[in-house]
C-alpha cells in the first residue's frame, strides 16, 4: 500500500466538515468549556493561530483515517470509516487526554467536552472518507 494512494478530495472535505463541526461544538458549549477550563474570556486571547493549527492537525487526522481505514477494516465505506475514527479515538485520543488532564489537574468536564469533540471529528472524517469509498473506485471514475 502506498501512503500517497488516498483520496485527497475526501481528505480535504473531511477536514472542512470536521472543522465546521468543531466550530458548532465549541460555540454551543463555550460557557461550559470556559468553566471547565477555569479561565475567563479575558484571560484567553489566542488570536487566529489556534484556528490555523486546528485545520492543519485535522488535515493530518483525516489523512491517517484514510490510510488506516482500508488497513484496519479491509474496505472503505461509511461504517468502516466511522469505526476507524472511533477506534483511533478510543485507543489513542481518549486515553491520552485522560492521562494528560489528570496530570494537569483539569476538571473531568473539560476532558468530556474536549474528548467528545475529537470523537466527533474522527467519526465525521471517517464517514466522509467512507462516502468516497476506496481510492481505486475514485480513480476508475
Amino acid at each position: 500500500m502506498s501512503f500517497l494512494a488516498v483520496n485527497w478530495l475526501a481528505i480535504v472535505l473531511a477536514t472542512v466538515a470536521s472543522f465546521a463541526f468543531g466550530a458548532v461544538w465549541y460555540m454551543s458549549l463555550s460557557k461550559q468549556w470556559m468553566v471547565a477550563l477555569g479561565k475567563t474570556r479575558d484571560q484567553l486571547d489566542p488570536g487566529y493561530t489556534p484556528f490555523i493549527w486546528s485545520v492543519a492537525v485535522e488535515l493530518v487526522m483525516a489523512y491517517f483515517i484514510a490510510v488506516f481505514t482500508p488497513a484496519l477494516m479491509g474496505t472503505v465505506d461509511v461504517g468502516a470509516g466511522a469505526m476507524t475514527g472511533f477506534l483511533c479515538w478510543f485507543g489513542f485520543v481518549l486515553t491520552v487526554m485522560i492521562m494528560n488532564h489528570r496530570y494537569e489537574g483539569m476538571k473531568w468536564s473539560l476532558t468530556l467536552i474536549d474528548s467528545a469533540h475529537v470523537l466527533g471529528v474522527l467519526v465525521i472524517q471517517g464517514v466522509v472518507i467512507g462516502l468516497f469509498g476506496p481510492v481505486a473506485a475514485v480513480a476508475a471514475v
